[in-house]
This record gives C-alpha cells, sequence and structure tokens, in this order.
C-alpha cells in the first residue's frame, strides 16, 4: 500500500513540477528584466529545490572516459562483459593510445553493493583504481525493472553470480568487496579455495563489511537484531505498483533505504541543502554543482528483491551464519579457513556509523589456516563508512596499500 501512495506521491506532484519548471523559465529568461534581482535569484533557488525534491532520480552513469596511467592519457571505454536479469558485468576497457607499449595490469573486480543504491555509488572507486588496475564491476539491477517471470534472486544467487564472473574472468584476478558484498564475496571466496578451483583469486579485499557485526555494533545492527526478519518481512516488504516491469515482484523499496540513511544524519542533509539554497542565491555554481552531483548519486536508489533482503538480514545481521560457522551454500557448509591461497586485506573506517571497528578485521580469525604473511588489515582514521572507498583518503592512503597488496600476491 505505501509504495502505491509513493507513486501515486509523484503523480500528483506532476502539475505542481511543471509550474515549477514555467517558474524557473520566467526568472531565468535573460529577457526578463528583473533576471538578474536578488529576488530573481532567491525565487529560483527556491523553485530548484523543489524540483530537486520531488524528483526522481534515474540512475546515473559511470562517464569514465578517460584514466592517466604513468603520465600518459589513456581512453576507456564502457563494456558489457557478461549480462543476466539481475546483473551486468561491466569492464572499464583501457584505450591504449598509439605506438605505446602495453603493460599489462593486475584484474580486480569490484563486487558493488546491493544494498539500495547503484553501482555508480562507486564512481570514485573506480576513478581512483582504474590507473593500476584492469577494472571490472558487478552492476546490479534495480529490481522493479526485472518482471516476475525471470524468477527469484536470493543471497545464494548473489553468491553463485561472484563466483561465475570470478571465472569468467580467469584464475589471474583479485576481488574486491565494497561494505555489503563481502560476506557472499567471502562466502564464494571459501567454496572456491575448497573446491579447488583453478579460477580462485589471487587476493580479496574487504573494505568495511559486516563480517561480524557483533563486535562493536552500530545502530543499524542493533535494529536487526532487535527487530528480527519476521519484522522486516511485515513492515518494509512490497509488492512493485504497476505500471513497472517488475509489477508484483516482493521487493525492499529503495526509497524505505533512502529514506533510513537519511533519517541517520537528517540535521546534516538538512543543513547540506541549506548552503545550496544560499549557493544558488550567491551565484556559487562550483559549490552548488559539488552538491547537485553528490545527491543525484546518494538520491538514485534501487529496489532490492524481497529474498535477497531477508536473508541478507536473517543470515548475515541476526543469526550471524559466517561467524557461528553455520553459513550453508546450497546445502555445502562454508568454511573460511578453507581459504589458503587467496591472500586477505581488511580495510575499515574510525568513524564507520555503518560497519563497527573490528567487524571486517573478523575476517582474519576466521580465515584461520590462511598463512599470516597473506593477511593484512588497515584502519583507515579520521573516516567513516564511505571514507573507506571514497573520497581524498582513500585515493591517498588506501589505493596505494591495495596496489603494493595486490603485487605482492601475485
Amino acid at each position: 500500500m505505501l509504495y502505491n501512495l509513493y507513486e501515486m506521491n509523484h503523480a500528483a506532484l506532476v502539475p505542481w513540477r511543471a509550474a515549477a519548471d514555467m517558474g524557473l523559465n520566467f526568472w531565468q529568461n535573460p529577457v526578463n528584466p528583473w533576471s538578474s534581482s536578488s529576488t530573481a535569484r532567491a525565487v529560483t533557488a527556491s523553485l530548484e529545490l523543489f524540483e530537486r525534491a520531488t524528483r526522481r532520480f534515474a540512475k546515473p552513469s559511470f562517464e569514465l572516459k578517460e584514466t592517466t596511467v604513468g603520465g600518459i592519457t589513456v581512453g576507456v571505454s564502457e563494456l558489457i562483459l557478461l549480462h543476466k536479469p539481475f546483473v551486468s558485468l561491466l569492464h572499464f576497457s583501457k584505450i591504449w593510445p598509439e605506438k605505446i607499449k602495453v603493460k599489462s595490469q593486475p584484474k580486480l573486480l569490484v563486487v558493488a553493493p546491493m544494498s539500495g543504491h547503484y553501482a555508480t555509488l562507486l564512481r570514485g572507486t573506480v576513478e581512483a583504481l582504474l590507473p593500476h588496475f584492469d577494472v571490472y564491476i558487478t552492476d546490479w539491477s534495480d529490481a522493479r525493472t526485472v518482471p516476475v517471470s525471470m524468477g527469484k534472486f536470493d543471497l545464494e544467487d548473489y553468491v553463485d553470480h561472484v563466483i561465475e564472473m570470478l571465472q569468467v574472468l580467469g584464475g589471474n584476478v583479485n576481488v574486491m568487496a565494497v561494505c555489503q558484498p563481502s560476506v557472499p564475496v567471502m562466502a564464494a571466496v571459501a567454496l572456491m579455495n575448497a573446491s579447488g578451483d583453478k579460477n580462485t583469486p589471487k587476493s580479496m579485499i574487504l573494505t568495511g563489511g559486516p563480517i561480524d557485526t557483533r563486535r562493536n555494533p552500530t545502530a543499524v545492527n542493533k535494529l536487526a537484531q532487535e527487530k528480527g526478519s519476521d519484522w522486516f518481512r511485515k513492515n518494509v516488504i512490497m509488492k512493485v505498483p504497476f505500471p513497472h516491469a517488475g509489477f508484483m515482484r516482493d521487493v525492499y523499496p529503495g526509497f524505505l533505504q533512502l529514506t533510513g540513511f537519511m533519517t541517520m544524519n537528517l540535521d546534516r542533509h538538512m543543513d547540506a541543502h541549506r548552503q545550496l539554497f544560499w549557493h544558488l542565491v550567491e551565484g556559487d555554481e562550483e559549490s552548488a554543482e559539488k552538491h547537485e552531483d553528490f545527491y543525484d548519486e546518494y538520491m538514485s536508489v534501487m529496489d532490492l528483491t524481497a529474498e535477497f533482503y531477508l536473508q541478507t538480514v536473517d543470515r548475515v545481521f541476526v543469526n550471524h551464519d559466517l561467524p557461528n560457522g553455520s553459513y550453508m551454500h546450497r546445502g555445502i557448509l562454508v568454511d573460511p579457513s578453507k581459504i589458503t591461497k587467496t591472500a586477505l586485506l581488511t580495510v575499515e573506517g574510525e568513524r564507520d556509523d555503518i560497519s563497527g571497528v573490528g567487524q571486517t578485521e573478523a575476517a582474519h580469525d576466521l580465515c584461520s589456516n590462511l598463512p599470516q604473511e597473506k593477511k593484512r588489515h588497515h584502519l583507515q582514521l579520521g573516516v567513516g563508512h564511505y571514507g573507506v572507498f571514497s573520497g581524498s583518503r582513500f585515493r591517498k592512503d588506501v589505493v596505494p596499500m591495495i596496489v603494493d597488496f595486490v603485487n605482492a600476491s601475485a
């Protein structure tokens, strides 16, 4: 019912959005003698804020056209290497200049979180990694765009997809999980090590992941523990309304996830929008553009399949299957102690309020048979959750560490 009301609200706002657009055209028209007045700037700023507050933000694009490798500008082409109903494997293929002797770079599969935002949330991550790696990324589909006829998608399917993509890329590959995928990626790597899969990755990088949420539990962890998966099933699972392609599919709506994220730091978001208003009034286009670029991405959300979401809540945040030694995958016990070939790097943020300090580091205890020289842990000081995979400190401190670790694991 709530999903239908959400859609009806968007439909009801269409005439108001049209009126706001007409107002913007009037006040910004250079023919209008008042267009440069302080009144006009205040009115247009208000109308722009209304337009952004009522907009349905579309899926962004990566827009990564070039990178710099060893001082040389190299073109980048985004290719779809593998396509399935719920995910596409993207390759950021480099277009090297003629007469340049190309040196092969290590392959790195970045497994993006399936937690409400699109893979483009990791645009900065990919951009920072491109000079050093041959980068691939999982581009998860919005569940409301996938017809019910295409079947279900749960946590076990997620693990299967990760294994398949690693096999497609071949054995000389490294894998990096950002936040939520840390558990299924670790499960996939454990299964590949246990079965002697020739395509087992050389190294595994886990950043800000909920391996063991009993360590320094955050507000997010405590909510899941207190409510349990049944509460989430009754309160946040809804059917996709018409006319979306995924009509009648059970999902966890992206707008609910976004609401949850924003209420966690509501004062900060409100202050950011107040600043945007004054940037627009004062004509500070650079500051306004930075704000808009961030929120264009942040406000773009996707639905998750109900079965994937509920299994994640139950097995990762409530029952802690992986650290408890009870994680099963299609009837097979997942044993991280079987990981003996894949080197492990974990990265955490000192101020992370989503995955607490120690939760990702717990992976080292689980990989009990992995030689110590193949393990490394890093606590990035002064950053929160997003700082472990994006931003200036990620580029300055974390990326060089990843490069060194991957090269040492080759």
